[in-house]
């Protein structure tokens, strides 16, 4: 059971190989703040090597979904707290992942006074639900002067520096499913001519240097990212993902992070995991519908470092335990995935 064994990745510790990827659930309180029950949450799934939280917005502008948490205020911090300290005291260890969703949003589902920029003033062709209107478009952002992207760039700092205040081991830039770096990398969403688009040197700038700048904050052996090449989600679309992909992991490889998070899409336009290879061997968590014996053997096989899951932790808080033990996995309730409150979130009992 290679799966079992401790791993060290960077300055994380992690106890076993089996991670919890980040999955937005949509239970947080008004003005996106952590709550209780969400503290409960992480506590149940505390077991996991590495918990990589939800995405949590850096910014009011970085918020899209409704529901979402965000980590800009005193009091998410205050909240945050509450959830690391649950974590921590199961023997658990828990990154925060930074997401700012750009131009994938809803005003529904932001605050008042907050707007919907990206590099380009282009909608994404999608929709999104909101508590308010029921499912909607996305609408048309604003593009980000150039003026203005050095202020962004610092929201990363700033989220990363909450984040260690609020107990968090590190930070994961989310860098793929059509939120802002990833748009900042993609020709179909970055119509920029400046120093920030055109060029794949251009249009990796955005993200590496948000890297750098959670980097100042946590040291980089606490910080990861997270990426899927090719992945279309929310309307995203590359001329050359392989291209883009393979200049971004070159330069971030030199950074020292202390791991890279890797989407697999099987029959998607480049072998992710094999890119990903490339630049990080011995750093790499692998993800996307892997079985518990499949990540065994990938561990086995030196070919990742550990393996996340996110649909087996819904209804398997004690999924670490189930496998140690051999047993069935629950299955979750598609019904309760972002509605409010406990059922289908913190509801799942362990097994026997």
């Amino acid at each position: 059971m290679n799966l079992l064994t401790p791993l060290e990745l960077g300055a994380l510790r992690l106890r076993n190989r089996i991670v919890m990827a980040p999955m937005t659930r949509s239970r947080s309180d008004a003005a996106a703040m952590p709550n209780a029950l969400m503290a409960e949450y992480y506590r149940q799934r505390a077991g996991a090597g590495l918990i990589v939280s939800e995405g949590i917005a850096p910014s009011a502008n970085g918020l899209g979904y409704c529901r979402t948490p965000g980590i800009f205020t005193d009091a998410q911090v205050a909240g945050w707290r509450n959830v690391t300290d649950a974590v921590h005291a199961e023997g658990g260890c828990i990154v925060a992942q930074i997401m700012h969703v750009g131009r994938v949003a809803s005003h529904h589902n932001k605050p008042a006074g907050s707007e919907t920029v990206a590099p380009s003033a282009v909608a994404a062709k999608a929709q999104m639900y909101t508590d308010a209107a029921g499912m909607q478009d996305m609408e048309q952002p604003r593009a980000l002067e150039l003026t203005e992207i050095p202020a962004v760039i610092d929201e990363y700092r700033e989220a990363t520096r909450r984040a260690l205040e609020a107990g968090f081991d590190g930070v994961e830039l989310h860098c793929t499913s059509g939120y802002l770096p990833a748009q900042f990398l993609s020709t179909g969403s970055n119509q920029r001519t400046d120093a920030y688009g055109g060029s794949v040197e251009n249009r990796a700038r955005f993200a590496l240097e948000a890297l750098q700048a959670m980097a100042e904050i946590a040291g980089a052996d606490r910080v990861g990212m997270r990426i899927c090449p090719g992945n279309p989600f929310n309307d995203l679309a590359d001329a050359n993902p392989e291209e883009t992909f393979d200049y971004l992991l070159g330069q971030a490889a030199t950074l020292g992070l202390a791991y890279l998070h890797v989407i697999r899409m099987p029959r998607g336009p480049v072998d992710n995991l094999a890119l990903a290879a490339r630049h990080f061997a011995g750093r790499l968590i692998g993800n996307e519908s892997f079985s518990l014996d499949e990540a065994d053997a990938a561990v086995a096989a030196g070919e990742l470092q550990a393996v996340s899951f996110g649909r087996p932790y819904i209804a398997n808080p004690d999924l670490v335990a189930r496998y140690e033990q051999k047993l069935a996995l629950a299955k979750f309730d598609i019904n309760t995935l972002y509605t409010p409150g406990p059922e289908g979130y913190t509801s799942y009992p362990p097994a026997g």
